[in-house]
Formats: C-alpha cells, sequence, structure tokens
C-alpha cells in the first residue's frame, strides 16, 4: 500500500533478473482483466497450484476454462437458492453455539465451519455438519490439511520461478487429505439413491466422467465457497463490533425489513439497502483476495501510469508479471474520498469521486475481480453473508466488542493472507440476549 504512495500508482521494478510491474490504477485493470485480456496469462499459477487444486476451474485457461466456466454457471443461478434453504440450517447451527455461550467467542473459525457446511450442503445436497460435530476427524483434518497446503501455495506464488524448491512431504500429505475428503463425499453423494436435489453435484457430474477432473472443480469450488465468504462475514462483524452507531443503523433496517427470517427470500435481502453498504464497505477494506498477478504471453501496452507524468502508456514486455492488489486500490482517496481508510457505509449513496470516471467507476472496486473471469460465485456470496449477518442480529439484540479487545485503527490490526484475507488474531465478539447485556 504504502510504496504506491510513495512511488505512484504503477510501478515498475526489477526481482531477480525479472522485470515486474505492480499497479492499482481502474485503466490499466480494465486492459488487463479484459480488453487486452488474451495478452495475459496466469503464468506459472497450474504449475504453482496443481497438486492441491487439481484440474478445476481455477488453474484452467482458454478452452478448458470457458468449457468449465460454461458447466459451473447454470447450477450457481440464483434460481437454486432463491428461498435460502441451503443456508438455513448452517445459520441454525452457528446461533445454537453462539447461544450457548455465556462469554465471548471467537467468530473467524466458527465461520469457516459454516461456509464450509454451506458449501457442502449446496455443492452435495449434503453437508459434513461441522458446526455440529466440530471434533469430527474429517473435517478436522480437512479444514488442517486445507489451511496447509494453502500457506504451502501462498509460499510458492511468492517465488514462482523457483515454486518447485517450496513443498516436501508435509505439503504432499496435506494436497492428499483434502484430494481424500472431496473423493470420500463425491463418491458417497454420487451413490446414495436419496431423492434429495443435488443440482451441482449431479449437474458437474454428468458432464465430467474423469474423477480427477471432477474432484479438481470440487476443491476449487470448496475453495471459493469456504474461505473467501468466511473472511467476508468475519470483516463484517470485525468492524460492526468496532463501530456501534453503523451497527443499529444496520439493525434497525433488518428489524423494518425481517419479522419472520424463516420466511425471509433472496429478494427480501436486497432489499436492505443499507445492508448492501455495509457488505460493499467491507469488501472494500477487505477485499477476500487483496493481491493478483498475470503474466503477458505477449509484448502489450498497459494504458497509463508511465512517463514523467505518469499518466503515459507503459511497455510490458512479453514474460513481465503484472501484480494488481485491489486492497490498496480501494483504499486510494482519489477514488473515495479523504475518508477512504474509514468503515463508512453511507459513501455507497454518494457521489464518490470515482463514479466520476466511467472507467473507475467500472473497474476501480473489483472484490470479486472484472472482466471475463469474474468470479460466477459472486451472488451467491454475497447472499450468504448477508443472510448470516441478518440472522445473527435478529437473533441477537446486543452484539458488541468484549472489553478489553483493541480498537484499533483500519488497517492497523494484524492480518493473514494465504490465498485469502483473513484476521490473524480472529473476530472476538460477545453476543448476548436483551437480559444478558450486563
Amino acid at each position: 500500500m504504502f510504496h504506491f504512495r510513495q512511488t505512484g500508482n504503477t510501478v515498475e521494478q526489477v526481482f531477480i533478473g525479472t522485470t515486474a510491474f505492480d499497479t492499482i490504477e481502474p485503466a490499466n485493470l480494465e486492459a488487463l482483466l479484459s480488453t487486452k485480456f488474451k495478452d495475459f496469462s496466469f503464468g506459472k499459477r497450474r504449475d504453482i497450484t496443481i497438486e492441491m487444486f487439481g484440474d478445476g476451474i481455477f488453474n484452467q485457461e482458454g478452452p478448458s476454462w470457458k468449457h468449465s466456466r460454461e458447466l459451473l454457471r447454470a447450477p450457481l443461478q440464483h434460481k437454486h437458492y432463491e428461498n435460502l434453504d441451503v443456508f438455513k440450517q448452517g445459520v441454525d447451527d452457528l446461533i445454537d453455539i453462539l447461544s450457548s455461550q455465556s462469554a465471548a467467542i471467537d467468530l473467524q473459525p466458527l465461520l469457516f465451519r459454516l461456509t464450509l457446511d454451506v458449501a457442502t450442503e449446496f455443492l452435495f445436497g449434503e453437508s459434513v455438519n461441522s458446526l455440529k460435530a466440530p471434533k469430527s476427524a474429517n473435517e478436522q483434518t480437512f479444514g488442517e490439511a486445507f489451511t496447509t497446503a494453502q500457506e504451502t501455495v501462498t509460499q510458492r506464488f511468492r517465488l514462482p520461478d523457483f515454486y518447485w524448491m517450496i513443498g516436501g512431504s508435509k505439503f504432499r500429505k496435506a494436497c492428499k487429505d483434502v484430494h481424500c475428503f472431496a473423493d470420500e463425499i463425491i463418491t458417497r453423494n454420487l451413490s446414495r439413491s436419496s431423492g434429495k436435489s443435488r443440482v451441482f453435484l449431479d449437474a458437474v457430474a454428468e458432464s465430467t466422467v474423469d474423477r480427477d477432473a471432477l474432484r479438481g472443480q470440487i476443491i476449487s469450488l470448496l475453495v471459493a465457497g469456504r474461505d473467501t465468504t468466511a473472511c467476508l462475514i468475519t470483516w463484517t462483524f470485525f468492524l460492526l463490533v468496532r463501530h456501534p452507531k453503523i451497527l443499529e443503523k444496520l439493525r434497525t433496517e433488518i428489524a423494518g425489513n425481517c419479522f419472520d427470517p424463516a420466511s425471509l427470500t433472496r429478494a427480501d435481502l436486497r432489499k436492505m439497502s443499507y445492508l448492501q453498504n455495509v457488505l460493499n464497505e467491507t469488501l472494500r477494506l477487505y477485499p477476500s483476495v487483496p493481491v493478483n498477478n498475470r503474466v503477458a504471453t505477449r509484448t502489450t501496452v498497459l494504458p497509463t501510469g508511465g512517463g514523467p507524468d505518469r499518466t503515459a502508456p507503459v511497455l510490458i514486455p512479453k514474460g513481465s508479471t503484472v501484480s494488481y492488489s485491489v486492497y490498496a486500490m480501494h483504499r486510494r482517496s482519489d477514488l473515495y474520498g479523504l475518508d477512504s481508510e474509514l468503515f463508512r457505509p453511507e459513501r455507497w449513496d454518494e457521489d464518490m469521486p470515482m463514479r466520476q470516471d466511467k472507467t473507475n467507476a467500472t473497474w476501480g472496486y473489483l472484490p470479486f475481480n472484472g472482466g471475463p473471469r469474474t468470479c460466477i460465485g459472486l451472488d451467491f456470496a454475497l447472499t450468504e453473508a448477508a443472510y448470516t449477518v441478518v440472522r445473527l442480529l435478529h437473533r441477537f439484540p446486543v452484539i458488541r466488542l468484549p472489553a478489553g479487545e483493541k480498537v484499533e485503527i483500519i488497517g492497523v490490526e494484524k492480518q493473514t493472507m494465504t490465498l485469502v484475507l483473513s484476521s490473524t488474531e480472529g473476530c472476538m465478539v460477545a453476543f448476548a440476549s436483551g437480559e444478558e447485556q450486563k
């Protein structure tokens, strides 16, 4: 973040003899992700992650990626979760746990279990029920292995030309455990004769006869369904308990629109404009995937960032890596206002500086990436997050920051980045009914 403030919004540097570029310019991201999409690739992403992710949409490019995207798009349409049934049991289980606690609790690990339960319910038609059985050997092994594999993959990304030096037996075992978890649940759910709807798994299995390919797709979507959404909900509560006036304003909107949680629909959630603002603002400050990159497949040009005044085009030689940080871009004061470092959902109802330019308005906010590879699970993630927030605020009249917890300046708190951005110290929250306020 700070090196952009010191050197400008597009930076050229040399790393181990290789030229690389960093940018937080919306116009450059438009070129990178859309207008010059074919000039860039993932580079060594597949080599770096194949042991963990296998051959799924996360790793694919070209025709295979297009095929996977079309295959996965249909079962991810919101008509399959419009009534919110897929989210209800998981959130009910979370509420049961929170209701049984008399002390403050770290919400973050519970949200990772919640989003795993929801993801497996949606993908397979059957949840792993990790919130009901937190000591489950399968879920515990999967969670630990998943974290280990992700951490190793993240380290590999930092040394793309020498990624093969990072790994070892611990990494290989973690990948094996993740694969075994996916294989076991795929086998169990494809072989069962229950009439329960399995829209997603059935649709993918019909078009993917190869078991390794099916596993790759499932693991890719488990990553997206578990980690990114868990981080979004975690950061939302992290911010809300530190901003009680915003929390109360949101609570008022929910109280006026949610009289019976059992009858809530996706359409009801989308009508709650302040709730949507809160989620947008959370994703602005803490995008689930804060940094990404592409590699030039041919010598090309980015539209801005060069020359003495940094407005001239920038030549990108073939083979160069271009990294982009939506985390840093989302905090630019010239795009979001002088208070861009603050959590203020109201800004989304205002004429922010970025809205004065069409390119900035379209490409200056990218929590779910942009262009052809915009996240196809965007709506599912936002719906799950919104539903969870509404249910918790509806159930608990008191949600607050526990005594002794830090109220820090945003961005100063400790953060952990694997493939996603999480809170290093978790998210401590006190939940209580009205009579338990004290």
